[in-house]
């Protein structure tokens, strides 16, 4: 199999050695190489040796070879003379590697050359070590020199200060020495946590390891560790290392690996490739821990594939059918025995067997425990995957839920077992409309993580009217109809069909609301739950209590004193919102991608059961369901394009919409237009508090607005609910109390209240931040005109992650303290992305995408700003939030205003003691208590 080519001579500086003559390079046959193979290694060899151009100033005459010296041998290079400069995969660009020209390899007790090092490199020479075989005594044979004054010196000169220095590494010893020294705490991270000197000398490649030199800092030993980690995965022994790579700018370095890693790190397919990864399940608390995949009733092409792959594989792996109705009391005798639900599958072209074989529509799951596909998540996820250029993944996200839609009636919250009766906020309509008008960004060719293909400009119309059907029927089938929609008001609040305790939780988590029935009922907890779980005991307040727990996982906000024991009831302005995008989108679509009719008007065909399911028929005017009735599909193979009714078995599962059987009606545009304006007016008439200038949910059982201060008022801006007065009012008024230090905070405090014992903090209520509200809060702040402030906003949420990303070893949280800057939190379940040895692998879905959005808010002088990690209040001197809010601040690190040298790039504590900002970030931490 051929190998990468060195890189071509034009990318390199022309260069000859000190004497300002060729400097030949012995061929096998003790020949002089060809002329052009002698200046492309002179040109490789400039980049290590720091020499002159042609035509400078030369240097003075080579010394003459004087005696030798035997070092250890590192790996053998692959070629004669070549040694790659192999860093990882974390710091690959897409470029050739590069090679460094070295003296050749000779046996020490024969003193003949090693075999297979004599020979020149060919131009598909591999950027790999191979490592010599055990027995091998060989050993790096390298002239020793005396300069003009006499003195005996190392045949090597460094690069000088202003050009590129690589370090040469033994990967297994330095990983030793940085843990040994820095890692004070032993959890395999160089943060600013530990207590080590936050210094460490490498040696020179130019010197042969001879030159030593410092490396200072938190980040840039972090990188030094991270790059090991990598290297060793490899199976690397040595390296040669860049210095740049490890002071990198953390703009670049986390965008580049996001785009180039941890993306890669959280795609997940189901098939015989990946079943072994997805269908591990760490929130499986039942007794019967055997894997197990669920497969779709209609969807015999999987079950076909997946029969095969168990009886195919030895992993235990267990197959069953669902049946074709999937009511809340079957998915209820499923909690003691929990699996995966099958996805999409396609046909691709497999080289290796040179045929078309059946692989699954890939996905990208948040991460950490979080090992499946997840409703919501997945639109934010796919916001990133388009900034990286990544369209194709995107489309297959989008396929996906078209799958879930008609197998299992709804977007899921996740493709488990235990959440088939719920949802998540909807967002399909906008996520396949961006998906659809996907353009290849203009630094698509040239971007901060090097060159990268240009995906194919998605424009498939026929896909997207597919689509477009689908979240028709999601509109109707599941959030226009019960228990979800409110007939008295026609708007619709989050309300899930399933039974009984959510099975995914903690064993701990609703110990403290089992307590008192347990003891009313003389058994212990334990034994009460499995009661109650049986059936074997009745507690209406207890089924309220977990029909409306239920309800806030199925919001997404999971959990929130916002919420808590009354979302079942609540009119939401978040998913109210969604539903009015749903509305508007769907009306542009038609438009767009519609069938046109004899009249030249365009419409989409629409089972008429859908509406029928749905409270529209006692919800919609007269005039709509006469227009609706009026308009009957006549004849569906005239009318009706084939491929919404006609599956391609032979070649997906992705299902089509329509049946043939069905009885259809043409919808137009105008119809969806009235639905959104009526939505709108609802919303605005129950909602709109024009004092605080925000909107509030509705609560049905209370008959009134609800007084939580929440930041998904903003949640309108980005669905065009508010007028521009509405607008203007919630960015002066409104937003100053979401705006905090490091971005938007979920919450007020004073809406959350007092959190003590008996009453822990909740993980979306204040001082917390996730990314779905600051993405929400940009976008709908740029389409009403306010860039400037969405920028502010941008940048306070990235400097929050690039401050953490560079303090902690590359860390990239779930979720942040915004008030603190503070990711350690001590609240329910923890925070997913912080518990890693090395480096990090995968980062968090919706961060990595928050991460690749905000940039694309920041003007370039922005980006600069928060490549030196400068404090918000600093780079926005005049734009800062309310004076309460600043006060409640944690103060800025010492020399956090210094703007010479990058934080990373500050001296280094004394040896022995703490990091500078390890007092600061300890007080900043003991002067909040999270319970």
């Amino acid at each position: 199999m051929s190998s990468p080519s060195p890189p071509p001579a034009h990318r390199l500086p022309p260069v000859v050695n000190s004497s300002m003559e060729p400097h030949v390079v012995p061929a096998p046959d003790g020949s002089a190489l060809p002329p052009e193979r002698q200046s492309a290694l002179r040109r490789v060899r400039s980049l290590t040796t720091g020499g002159p151009l042609r035509g400078t100033a030369t240097r003075p005459p080579r010394p003459t070879v004087q005696t030798t010296t035997s070092l250890p041998l590192p790996p053998a290079p692959t070629h004669e003379g070549l040694s790659p400069i192999a860093a990882s995969p974390l710091s690959a660009t897409g470029e050739h590697p590069i090679y460094i020209a070295t003296p050749p390899l000779r046996d020490s007790a024969t003193g003949s050359p090693v075999r297979g090092t004599t020979a020149s490199p060919p131009s598909d020479a591999p950027a790999t070590y191979v490592p010599p075989p055990a027995s091998s005594s060989a050993r790096w044979e390298l002239p020793d020199i005396k300069d003009q004054q006499g003195r005996l010196r190392r045949n090597s000169v460094d690069a000088k200060a202003s050009q590129e220095r690589y370090f040469f590494i033994d990967v297994a010893e330095t990983e030793r020495r940085i843990l040994e020294q820095e890692d004070t705490n032993g959890d395999f991270q160089i943060t600013i946590l530990d207590g080590g000197p936050k210094t460490l000398k490498l040696g020179s490649a130019e010197s042969h390891g001879f030159n030593k030199y410092d490396l200072r800092g938190t980040y840039v030993l972090s990188n030094l560790l991270q790059e090991l980690a990598l290297a060793k995965d490899l199976g690397k022994q040595f390296i040669v290392l860049p210095e740049s790579k490890l002071t990198e700018n953390p703009v670049h370095r986390l965008s580049r690996m996001i785009a180039t890693s941890f993306w890669a790190g959280l795609t997940r397919t189901m098939d015989r490739k990946g079943m072994h990864i997805i269908c591990q399940d760490p929130k499986n608390r039942s007794h019967d821990q055997s894997l197990k995949i669920y497969v779709p009733y209609e969807d015999h092409v999987a079950q076909a594939y997946y029969r095969n792959v168990v009886e195919t594989t030895a992993w235990g792996l267990q197959l069953h059918v669902l049946p074709p109705d999937i009511s809340p009391e079957y998915v209820k005798t499923l909690d003691e025995h929990p699996g995966i639900l099958s996805l999409a599958l396609h046909k691709t072209y497999d080289p290796l067997a040179r045929a078309e074989v059946w692989r699954g529509v890939p996905f990208v799951v948040p991460g950490g425990r979080f090992n499946e596909m997840y409703g919501w998540d997945s639109y934010f996820e796919t916001l990133g995957l388009l900034v990286d250029d990544k369209v194709e993944l995107g489309k297959h996200m989008v396929d996906n839920f078209c799958y879930q839609i008609h197998h299992y009636g709804k977007i899921l919250n996740a493709n488990r077992t235990y959440y088939l009766t719920r949802s998540q906020p909807p967002f399909l309509t906008d996520m396949a409309r961006r998906v659809h008008a996907y353009q290849a960004p203009p630094h698509a060719a040239e971007s901060n993580h090097g060159p990268i293909p240009t995906a194919p400009v998605i424009r498939d119309d026929a896909w997207l009217l597919r689509v477009l059907l689908f979240a028709i029927k999601e509109y109707y089938t599941v959030w226009m109809a019960a228990p979800r929609i409110d007939i008295a008001t026609g708007l619709s609040a989050y309300h899930p069909t399933g039974i009984g305790m959510p099975p995914e939780t903690e064993a701990t988590h609703f110990l403290h609301v089992l307590a008192p029935y347990a003891h009313k009922h003389g058994v212990s907890v334990e034994e009460f739950q499995h009661m109650y779980n049986s059936r074997a005991v009745r507690e209406p307040e207890l089924d309220a209590y977990f029909l409306h727990d239920r309800a806030v996982r199925e919001s997404g906000h999971d959990t929130t004193y916002r919420l808590e024991h009354r979302c079942a009831s609540l009119l939401t302005v978040d998913l109210n919102a969604l539903l009015h995008k749903y509305e508007a989108d769907i009306a542009d679509l038609v438009d767009l991608v519609g069938v046109t009719r004899p009249d030249g008007s365009k419409a989409v065909p629409v089972p008429t059961a859908w509406w029928q399911s749905s409270a529209l028929p006692n919800l919609d005017e007269h005039a709509d369901i006469a227009a609706l009735c009026a308009n009957p599909v006549a004849d569906l193979s005239r009318d009706v394009p084939a491929h919404l009714y006609t599956p391609d078995h032979a070649h997906t599962s992705v299902p089509v919409p329509l049946r043939a059987t069905d009885m259809l009606h043409w919808s137009s545009s105008a119809v969806w237009r009235h639905r959104a304006a009526r939505r709108r007016a609802t919303m605005t008439r129950l909602m709109w508090d024009e004092g605080a200038g925000e909107f509030f949910d509705w609560d049905m059982a209370a008959n009134a607005r609800s007084a939580y201060h929440s930041v998904t008022t903003l949640w309108a801006l980005w669905a065009h609910v508010a007028t521009r007065a509405q607008a203007e009012k919630m960015v002066q008024v409104a937003l100053p109390k979401y705006e905090m230090l490091g971005g938007l905070v979920s919450g007020t405090e004073a809406s959350r209240g007092a959190v003590s014992l008996d009453r822990p903090n909740r993980q979306w209520d204040y001082p917390f931040g996730w990314a779905p509200h600051q993405i929400m809060a940009w976008h709908g702040l740029k389409e009403y005109g306010f860039d400037e402030v969405a920028e502010r906003l941008a940048y306070r949420w990235l400097y929050t992650i690039t401050k953490a990303f560079v303090d902690f070893n590359g860390t990239v949280p779930e979720k942040f303290d915004v008030v603190t800057l503070n990711h350690i939190l001590k609240v329910e379940y923890g925070n997913v992305g912080t518990d890693f040895k090395y480096v990090p692998r995968e980062g968090f879905g919706w961060m990595n995408a928050s991460y690749q959005v905000g940039l694309t808010y920041l003007q370039p002088g922005t980006k600069r700003k928060l490549g030196v990690v400068s404090p918000p209040d600093m780079a926005f001197r005049a734009a800062s939030p309310t004076k309460d809010n600043n006060a409640k601040r944690a103060a800025p690190a010492p020399g956090a205003g210094m703007m010479a040298r990058p934080a990373w790039e500050q001296p280094a504590a004394a040896p022995g003691t703490a990091a500078p900002m390890v007092e600061a970030a300890t007080a900043a931490m003991a002067a909040i208590t999270i319970q």
